[in-house]
């Protein structure tokens, strides 16, 4: 088996939390706001804006014990609609309301849960405003929003402020101002925020995970990751992203709109904001080819698309370099012919892993010294299994039969509720969130300069320097319902 460093990285955090050194630890839709093009913001924007007076730091901080975890769903578009189901099964969790801008989507996710013997959620539409009505209720303790993006900052916020806890679908926002009130809001409410980073709780991410904490890699050095999906016929289609949501961002700007399935596992195996940052970030784009191609083959005349003219590349790459002088490569593609792959893939001094490649049932593949020498690819799954993580120990069946993404959705539910009720530091903060999706703003404002560096923000303002736990947890049991 891989030789594994007499002393790794993460043997000398589990001292610090022995010693006590490390706290235990809502398509719904808003009045449409401006369609602002991510990262034209202000250059002071980029800046670390100090803290208001009496506003402090929510690393470390654990959620308030819940004994039942209350969960309020703004958007029941084919996201939010998937994701009720999960929710509904996990043990100490209900569904207490719904909400979309179509109303008939809400009373039909609640006539769901009722015949799946749930009780009935109230149920909110019918309006851009109906959300802020249903943030009102004071039995909700957990804001889950799956609209479109244009409306994940102005819902998060407004949850904040209503005093929940929140989690949003990718991004939490697209600028960067907005970002940094996110994080503020955070701090000056005392609620927590995370990205439902799904990808994040995947079995061989969070392998990958633990190989890199237990020195399997040697010294990382760099990482892969991203979103490859060909999206197209789902781009064009007229009944999945309402009103076209989704196509439409590729009108509006050249961005690397959603690398956070690929960027983020990568990131918290380099320990991201636990140790290293993201220092600066620069970015490509190839032409945009693949969308007005789909649509001269495939798209009759007179549809609405024919109207528009599409002006992101069809591949965004973003070149990330860290503190620690490690390197990410972060892609987002979903406009071209190819398979699906996130890429995860992550060397070091002593091997390397890549994902979506190979034969094995995985779909991943390894290399280390010393194990491995005559270069030539090895079977990822006995690593897999050596290093699967808690989670998917204790509820990998569970996953299976609740969750969509094969599991990795109700792993993420199951953990967060989890997080609530037993009263613990949440492995996804807002510092974390805001890093993944800082991409999204960054890479326009490289591509403005022609492809050079710019600074990635540092959100938890110096606090990276700490180790940490995240995703790497300790087991803990879900309290009893």
């Amino acid at each position: 088996m891989p030789e594994v460093p007499e002393v790794s990285r993460r043997s000398v955090l589990g001292g610090a939390v022995a010693t006590g050194a490390i706290a235990l630890g809502v398509g719904a839709t808003a009045s449409a706001p401006a369609l602002a093009v991510p990262g034209r913001t202000e250059a002071a924007a980029a800046l670390e804006p100090r803290r208001r007076p009496g506003q402090t730091s929510m690393i470390n901080v654990p959620y308030e014990p819940h004994r039942t975890v209350r969960v309020a769903i703004i958007g029941l578009g084919n996201r939010g609609n998937g994701m009720t189901k999960g929710w509904s099964a996990v043990p100490g969790c209900t569904v207490t309301a719904v909400c979309d801008i179509r109303a008939d989507r809400a009373k039909r996710v609640a006539d769901d849960l009722v015949k799946a013997g749930k009780p009935r959620p109230a149920e909110f539409g019918g309006s851009a405003d109906s959300y802020a009505e249903m943030l009102k209720r004071d039995d909700i303790d957990l804001v889950y929003i799956a609209t479109p993006w244009e409306f994940h900052y102005a819902q998060g916020r407004a949850a904040l402020l209503a005093g929940k806890h929140v989690i949003v679908e990718l991004p939490i926002a697209t600028r960067l101002d907005e970002l940094w009130d996110l994080v503020d809001t955070c701090e000056q409410t005392r609620r927590h925020l995370m990205l439902a980073e799904n990808c994040s709780y995947g079995r061989s991410e969070l392998a990958m995970l633990k190989m890199a904490h237990e020195g399997v890699f040697g010294d990382v050095t760099n990482g892969h990751g991203g979103y490859l999906h060909d999206l197209r016929a789902l781009l064009f289609s007229d009944t999945y992203y309402t009103d076209s949501w989704r196509r439409l961002w590729h009108t509006r700007s050249i961005a690397s709109f959603y690398p956070m399935h690929g960027l983020a596992p990568v990131a918290a195996a380099m320990d991201i904001n636990r140790g290293d940052r993201m220092t600066t970030l620069r970015a490509t784009a190839t032409a945009a080819k693949g969308l007005a191609d789909y649509r001269e083959r495939f798209v009759p005349e007179g549809h609405p698309s024919w109207k528009e003219t599409y002006i992101n590349g069809d591949l965004i790459t973003c070149m990330i370099e860290t503190a620690n002088g490690r390197t990410i490569r972060a892609e987002h593609e979903v406009s071209s012919p190819r398979p699906y792959s996130r890429i995860n893939s992550l060397a070091g001094s002593r091997g390397l892993f890549e994902d979506y490649a190979g034969t094995s049932s995985t779909g991943g593949r390894v290399y280390f010294e010393p194990d491995h020498g005559d270069d030539s690819w090895r079977d990822f799954a006995p690593y897999r299994k050596e290093f699967d993580h808690w989670l998917w120990k204790k509820i990998g069946d569970d996953a299976a039969n609740n969750g969509g993404h094969g599991g990795m959705d109700y792993v993420l539910q199951w953990r967060t509720v989890q997080q609530m009720r037993a009263g613990l530091v949440p492995d996804i903060d807002v510092y974390d969130s805001a890093a993944w999706c800082a991409p999204v703003p960054l890479s326009v404002m490289s591509l403005e300069k022609g492809g050079k560096p710019v600074a990635f923000p540092d959100f938890t303002r110096g606090a990276w320097v700490n180790l940490r736990l995240g995703l790497d947890s300790r087991m803990t049991e879900m309290p009893p319902v």
